[in-house]
């Protein structure tokens, strides 16, 4: 089920499943490019910034420190163009800049130098349980405040986990990728991304298993209960939201999976993070316009 969709506009699936565009359109695309044709250039930016970004938000953890991410990813992939040689599918290639990007950028505003589950298992036990907050005295929707709190902490919960954990988490649980295709990404083995994907899903859902009621009903911790917290601790501003002001559409519904008991940690964990929002990036492309008429960008995708 897609929610908060203007009319018209629908979200398109995950990268690397079989309903996506076709390599042959873009490998079409980027041989009209290096004609020069900057229409061509614009429609591949267009295809693939909405999961750069979405990707970017998850491993950066604020869609503001994501938005500049993606505007200097693909701009990097504008200036390799012409070093594109097809050997594997464009949208690989792609990504590959993505996580490279990703895993080596410098901080932002919401990844500390070191998040640890005990430290955030701290953080949340030291929030006050609370009653939500009169509805007249804030400036947004009591529903999207929780609906903040929920993303916002659980998001938070992926930044415990480090880099190397984190992109592993992303491609091969939330946006579920296979084995295959996530070794091609970050150029290890099938096992290796195996043996990792594992890891990451032992940390974080043992954390969560153990703190977070949206997974184990019998934790005392609910979103709800925690907002207010939240909300005086500056993690949430009612006036400036974050997560549920630009709600898309969710994994789940962009990439709708067959249906299945949640009867397992790993199910239960993983559906929480399938349910946080695709997000609509900012369109970068008029910014990538002003890189388009530099020298070093024509000359990279070999325009006259």
């Amino acid at each position: 089920m897609q929610r908060g969709l203007p009319p018209g506009l629908t979200m398109p699936p995950p990268p690397f499943t079989e309903s996506t565009a076709t390599d042959e359109d873009d490998r079409t695309l980027v041989a009209r490019a290096r004609t020069g044709e900057n229409a061509a250039l614009e429609a591949l930016v267009r295809r693939h910034q909405r999961w750069v970004y979405n990707i970017a938000v998850r491993m950066l953890g604020h869609p503001h420190d994501a938005e500049d991410a993606t505007q200097e990813i693909l701009a990097r992939a504008l200036r390799r163009l012409s070093s594109f040689e097809g050997r594997s599918e464009f949208r690989t290639w792609l990504h590959r800049i993505a996580i490279n990007y990703v895993l080596n950028v410098k901080r932002g505003r919401r990844e500390p130098a070191a998040l640890t589950f005990g430290c955030y298992a701290h953080g949340l036990d030291a929030t006050p349980d609370l009653d939500l907050p009169d509805p007249r005295s804030v400036a947004a929707d009591v529903r999207l405040l929780v609906e903040e709190a929920r993303i916002g902490c659980t998001a938070g919960m992926l930044l415990c986990l480090d880099r190397q954990q984190r992109v592993v988490y992303i491609l091969g649980e939330i946006v579920e990728v296979t084995d295959e295709v996530g070794a091609e990404l970050l150029e290890i083995t099938p096992d290796t991304f195996r043996q990792r994907l594992a890891r990451a899903r032992r940390d974080l859902h043992s954390f969560m298993n153990d703190k977070c009621g949206l997974v184990n009903p019998a934790n005392p911790c609910r979103c709800a209960r925690k907002t207010r917290g939240f909300i005086a601790a500056g993690y949430v501003d009612p006036a400036h939201l974050v997560f549920a002001d630009h709600r898309v559409a969710e994994v789940r519904g962009a990439a709708p999976a067959a249906a299945a008991t949640l009867t397992t940690l790993d199910a239960r964990c993983g559906e929480i993070f399938r349910q946080h929002p695709v997000y609509e990036p900012p369109d970068v492309v008029p910014a990538l316009r002003r890189l388009l008429a530099g020298p070093d960008v024509r000359d990279a995708v070999d325009l006259p």
